[in-house]
Parts: structure tokens; sequence; C-alpha cells
């Protein structure tokens, strides 16, 4: 009989090591034959000549005493019983005299314990002394049964290990004869009892024992598995496997279909048992990341789709360039697409009869994509010093993994290629590529011809941004890194490309102030405003982002992890607001932003407020106090100096509101109103006297001219001039009205009186009776005292 490997049965040092380590095993599985039960008492020739013995010493030389022959016979039966007695056992107790001779063993120890103490103290009686001197007396005969005991477990220990290698030669030739009657399941199921064998001695620590073991099993294994390999293979070829290309039909039956399913329902089963013996195969095409292996029918199927890759994409072939990985993805993606019906229809119901809750589709896929990666993460270490080449095959790995999740439904708990762009020398080179690249194109983007002008510019409903074209780029870039690194299966990863957009988005703000700057000599120009949405633009979508469910997941994952590049220098209280998701990881940006877009809009109405203040000179001179009274308004008509400023204003609303976004036009000429009310108010109507004439003058100017240019984008434009418009209210008031406010507010101001509590109309009261709620009391005082007509002493 062969026997695989040379166990070494010489090597008699090592195999009493390892018979030794028996002792310490006794649960183990090999030992299902106890060899304790073996006497090791004298052979039959002994027992014969014992027997004669003492029948010569019982009955001795005289015939007459055969007749004794029954007592002693009885005899024995009593001292039989007596013996059977003592080593009856009583359900599962110990046997009475076992158990009494054990108890006084015990009992004996603990006083030989007391005895020896004493002799170390003193205390010592002439009993305990005369016990002693018997100890020593015994002591070497208590040796010598030491000696043969211990004699007695090495035997009985190289015995076990004798057993375990006749168990092994037995399930040896079991497999072999098994296989030469062609009796595989009988085989299979001898394996299967050498693997039970195999893990029973995982804890034995006999490491040549085991390894012997473990050389036959997988000899058996492999003889087992490369004649059903061999078959499976006929029956796949007659099936024509593998499909390398789309299928044209529908799997059509052939003549004898139902003896080939026959055929390939037994292998994959005999195949699927046999891997169950030996989970742990060596195939050359087993998954090189994290998981169950490949169950064993898949990985025959992944043989010939393995060459085929292995041929086309190694070595010196064509097909093999490192310029053009979609060559190598795109394949692999066929071949899954191509094989899917055939694993599902021919495949996947013997998996399911078999119990096996696997889908082939699946383990097809995961196979394949075991070539794929090997082949990407040697790909990518060799291109990590070309940058053209390195983005070109991160692009491939990142649309093969989309494809792969969607068009084969791979599932998301298997790792697909992302993984192997984690790695720290790829990642860091992804990071520093994605920088290099970002930087370039907004050097490209902000000198480009028509950087500033906005590509939707002739479409209205698509222009409300008002975005330059730089702008619009620059974030189209960002939410391209956003997509590239999105689907990355590592929180920390994410937060790294999210800490490069953060750093972009400021350099970006550096280069639009910087921009700014030199335009600010004209900040009415169409390129200030260009600038200034811009940075709107940028500011709105960076506020949308941090309302985006992935963001806030990626500000989670800050959080948690303690991410120092996007925390760093944020105090206990921010942080919390961020764990509550009451603020964003954009904060610290959208602030910078929304500051520069605050200064670039407040020199904007600055310099659009001086040139209407300058329109506005002739007007704040004219000669209010001797314009003649006017009683019928049709006739009236604008006032001839404040021509040149309504004009200014109107062309400045116009202009604004071309040039600017939406958001930015309302913050524009609401702010340009404000400052307007305030300038008409101080260098119009406080620094001139008016007659009821020029009151009227200026009360039509402002409600039938002013009003109305800003009324094209709000219904009540009146309500940003309050100032104006209650200074117009009380200078326009009948002689009566006006005589009775200025004693009722006189009298409020030197009396002080509380008009409330006593029941008369109060100042506050009669002001709003008005129409008056902005100007205080001294300030109705001020402009009463404007008015020609004087309303009393």
């Amino acid at each position: 009989m062969w026997v695989p490997g040379h166990f070494g049965m010489a090597a008699g040092t090592e195999v009493e090591i390892e018979v030794s380590k028996l002792k310490d095993h006794p649960s183990n599985p090999v030992y299902t034959t106890s060899l304790d039960s073996e006497s090791f008492s004298t052979d039959a020739e002994d027992q014969q000549d014992y027997v004669v013995k003492y029948l010569e010493k019982e009955l001795g030389s005289d015939l007459k005493s055969l007749k004794n022959v029954g007592d002693l016979l009885e005899k024995l039966r009593e001292e039989n019983n007596v013996l059977e007695g003592q080593v009856l056992t009583v359900s599962s107790s110990v046997p009475p005299k076992v158990s009494e001779a054990l108890s006084t063993a015990a009992d004996a120890g603990c006083s030989l314990v007391d005895l020896l103490q004493r002799e170390k103290y003193g205390t010592c009686t002439l009993d305990d002394y005369s016990v002693l001197k018997y100890l020593q007396g015994a002591q070497p005969w208590m040796d010598n049964l030491g000696q043969m005991l211990n004699q007695v477990d090495t035997i009985g220990r190289h015995m076990k290990y004798l057993r375990c290698l006749q168990r092994i030669e037995e399930l040896s030739a079991a497999v072999q004869q098994c296989l030469m009657t062609s009796s595989v399941w009988e085989a299979i199921r001898a394996v299967d009892s050498m693997a039970v064998l195999d893990t029973g001695l995982n804890q034995s620590g006999c490491f040549h024992l085991q390894d012997f073991l473990q050389e036959t099993l997988h000899f058996w294994h492999k003889i087992i598995k490369d004649r059903l390999a061999s078959d499976f293979e006929k029956v796949l070829t007659q099936l024509q496997w593998p499909i390398v290309t789309p299928p044209t039909q529908s799997l059509t039956p052939t003549a004898n279909h139902q003896e080939i399913n026959s055929q390939l329902e037994l292998l994959v089963t005999q195949l699927l048992a046999l891997q169950t013996s030996y989970p742990s195969p060596v195939s050359s095409v087993a998954p090189p990341s994290k998981g169950p292996p490949l169950c064993l029918p898949i990985q025959i199927m992944l043989l010939p789709l393995s060459r085929r890759f292995r041929y086309h994409f190694y070595g010196n072939r064509q097909t093999n360039s490192l310029s053009k990985p979609e060559w190598y993805l795109t394949q692999v993606l066929m071949w899954m697409s191509n094989s899917s019906t055939f694993m599902e229809e021919k495949i996947q119901p013997i998996l399911e009869r078999a119990g096996v809750t696997t889908s082939a589709r699946v383990e097809l896929c995961r196979g394949l994509l075991s070539l794929v990666q090997e082949k990407v993460a040697s790909d990518a270490s060799r291109l990590l010093y070309d940058d053209m080449l390195f983005c070109h095959l991160v692009e491939e790995v990142l649309q093969f993994e989309k494809e792969l999740r969607c068009n084969q439904s791979y599932p998301a708990v298997l790792p697909g290629l992302l993984h192997l762009l984690l790695e720290d020398a790829i990642l860091q080179k992804w990071l520093t590529v994605e920088k290099k690249m970002a930087v370039e194109k907004m050097d490209s983007m902000l000198s480009a011809e028509g950087a500033w002008s906005s590509q939707y510019k002739d479409i209205s409903d698509m222009d409300e941004l008002k975005a330059p074209d730089c702008a619009e780029t620059f974030m189209t870039l960002l939410q391209v890194i956003t997509e590239r690194y999105r689907t990355l299966p590592c929180p920390s990863a994410q937060l790294k490309f999210l800490g490069l957009q953060r750093e972009l988005v400021d350099d970006f703000r550096i280069r639009l102030t910087q921009v700014m700057k030199e335009e600010s000599r004209c900040p009415l120009g169409v390129r200030y405003c260009a600038i200034l949405n811009a940075v709107n633009y940028i500011y709105t979508i960076l506020g949308d982002w941090g309302d985006n469910v992935f963001f806030l997941q990626l500000q989670q994952s800050a959080v948690s992890l303690g991410e120092e590049m996007l925390l760093g220098g944020l105090g206990v209280m921010d942080v919390g607001r961020l764990a509550s998701l009451e603020g964003s990881l954009f904060e610290g940006l959208l602030a910078l932003l929304d500051r520069l877009k605050g200064d670039m809009m407040g020199r904007l109405l600055e310099w659009t407020m001086r040139e209407i203040a300058e329109k506005a000179k002739p007007y704040c001179q004219d000669r209010w106090l001797s314009l003649p009274s006017q009683y019928d308004l049709s006739t009236m008509s604008l006032s001839s100096s404040a021509c040149p400023m309504m004009l200014c204003v109107r062309d400045r609303l116009l202009n604004l509101h071309q040039v600017l976004s939406l958001s930015l036009f309302q913050l524009a000429w609401q702010g340009l109103a404000e400052r307007l009310d305030n300038f008409l108010y101080q260098d119009v109507i406080l620094s001139n006297h008016f007659s009821d004439g020029g009151a009227a003058q200026l009360q039509f100017d402002m409600t039938r001219n002013l009003f109305p240019l800003f009324g094209h984008y709000c219904k009540r434009p009146e309500n940003f001039f309050k100032h104006v418009k209650e200074a117009c209210i009380i200078l326009s008031l009948n002689l009566g009205s006006a005589i009775l406010l200025r004693n009722l507010l006189k009298e409020s101001e030197e009396e002080m009186r509380d008009w409330a509590g006593a029941g008369d109309l109060s100042p506050q009261s009669a002001l709003h009776e008005l129409g008056v709620y902005c100007l205080a009391s001294c300030d109705v005082l001020i402009l009463l005292n404007l008015r020609a007509c004087r309303t009393g002493q």
C-alpha cells in the first residue's frame, strides 16, 4: 500500500515527543477504540500453569479428594461474587469499594501532609517518627511503582498513536478501493472521515502526524477532484461552455439533453460534497480578497475563462496595454453578461436542490472579478509615475464598478475594485493628481476668453443665477470629483477628498478676490458684477451641499472619526453643532464667501449712490420755499431738476437687473432704496423749507415718479422709502391738522404727560392715524418747523 510522503518511523525521538502529547488529549475522536481496556496480564500459557498449580495446592495428589471439587467451585463462585460486588457500579456513581479506597487514600494523604508539617516544626510523636521511618523505607517501592506506571502510560500512548496511523491507512485504502470500483460517493465519504480525523487532531500537538494526514487527504482529494473535473469539463463542452460571445438564442436542448443534464447535476453535486469534506482546496482562481472560497464547480467553470484572460492580457500581447485598461475590464463585463443565462438556467437549480444558498451568477462574477483585481493591482502600482495613464485607469475602474453594481446587480456587500484604490500609495497619488488637475483647470478657466460671461445669457429661464462660465466650470469640476469618490467604501478616504474640495474652494475664492481688486476701480462694470455673481453662485451651491444627504453623512463620519483636517480649530460647541446637524462642514467657507459678497455689494451700491448723488445736486438746491400752490394734480409734472436723478436711478436699476443674478439684484435694489431714502431725507427734505406748493411738488416727485421706478420689482415700493413717504405726509398736512399735531407734540414734549393713562389721544396714536410709524415725535416737530406756513408759535 502506497502512503504519500515519508512519515519517518525511524525518527524515534520525534514520534515519542508526539506520542507524549496524546496524554493530554483524551477527547480526540481518533481514540474511538479505547486502548486502556486491553489486558497487560500473562499470556495463555502462564494462565494455564497458574490454574494447574492452584488445583494441586487445593486438591493434592489424592484422587479421593476430587469429591471436594464441588465445594471448591462453590467457593470460587462466592469469591467471584465478592469481587463483582467490589467493582459494581450503582447508576452513574463510583463503585463502592473504589469509592471507599479513594476516600481512604484521600484521608491518608491529608494525614501525610499533617505528619510532614509536624515533622517540619518538630512536634512529631514517637508514633509519628515510626510512620515516617516506614515511609522512608517504602520510598524505593513507590519510585519503582511510579516508573512502571509511566511505562504503562507510554505504551498506551504509543498504542493510540499507532491506532491513529492504522485508521489513516484504512481510510486511504478505502478511498483507493472505491476509486478502483468507481464508487465516487463512497470515496468522498472516506475523504470526509479523513477530514473529521484531521479536525480532531487540531489540538493534539502532533504536528508530524497531522501533516502526514493532511498530505494524504490532499492527495486523495486532488485525485477525486481531477477525475470529477475531467468528466465535468466534458459535460460543459457538450453544453458549449464557456460562452464568450453573446448568445444568439436561448439555450436549445440537444438530442440527449436529459442524459447530459443528469450527468451535470450528478457531477455538480459530487463536487459540492467533495468541497464540503475538504473546504480549503488550492485553486488558481480563488478570490484574493477576504471572503468564502468559490464553490468547486464554479472554480472549474472559471478555468477556461481564466486561461483566456491570462493569454490576452498578460505577457507581450498587444491586448496587454497599460494605456487600455478598458479592454480587459470590458471583456470581463461581457463574459459576465453572456454567461448569466447559462448560470441561472443550468447551474442555479442544481445548487438549490443541493441545499446551497449561493447564487451561481454571483459566484461566477466573483471569480471573474478576482482576475480583474489581480490585474488592476498590478497595473496601478506600475502607473504611479504616469499621471495621465493613472487618471485613465482610475476613471475606467470607477466606470467598471458602476456597471458591475448596476447592470450585473453585483451585491454591495461583496468587494469590487474600489478597495484597490484605497491602498495608501494609490490613494495619495489619486489625491495629488486630483489637486494638480484641478489647479491647472482653474488657471485655464480664469484666463479663458469667455470666463466672465454666462453661457445661458440668451436663455432667460435658465439664467437666474447668471453664473459666469468660470464659476460654473469650477463647481462642475467639484461635482465631478464628488461623483468619483462618492462610491468609495471608506468614510476616512471620502473625507480626504472632501478636504481637498474645501481647499480648492478657498483657493478659487482667493483668485476671485485678486481679480475683484483689479476691477474695483469700476464696480459698475460687467466683469465686477460677474465676479459678484460667481461668488454668489458658489455660495448658493455650497449651501445646498450642506443640506445634501451625502455630505450630512460625511459630516457625521467626520465627527465620529475626529477628523482633524476638517474639524481643526473648531471648539467643543462648534463640533457639537456639527454632530446635531445644525451646521455644515462648509460653514467656514460660506462665512468667507458671504463676507466677500457683502463687501462687493457694499462697494457697488456706494458707487451707484455716488453717481446718483451727483445727478441729484440741482434737485437738492431747488427753491422749494417759493414754489406756488397747485391744487390740480393733473397739471403737475416732474421737477425739471429731478430728471437727471430719476434717469440715473432708472438706468442703474435696469443695468443691475441685467448683470446681476436674481437674488443679488433683490439685495441691490433694496439696498439702493434704503440708501436713496436716507439721502433724500437728509439732503433734500431736512436741508430745505417747503411751501405748500413745494411740499406738494416733492410728494408728486416721490410718489408718482421715484416710487414707481422700484414698483417693477415689488408691489409696495413706498415701504422701502419710509422716511421720505412719512416726511411728505407731514409736509402736506393742511394748516389746521398741522397746528393741532404740533401743539400735541409740544405739550407732550414739555409736560411729559401719560396721554394713554389719562385717556386722551397720545402723540403716537395721532401719528399712526396719519400713517407715520417710522419718524419719532422730535423728527415730526422738525418737519413741521420746515413748513413755510408756520403752525403756530
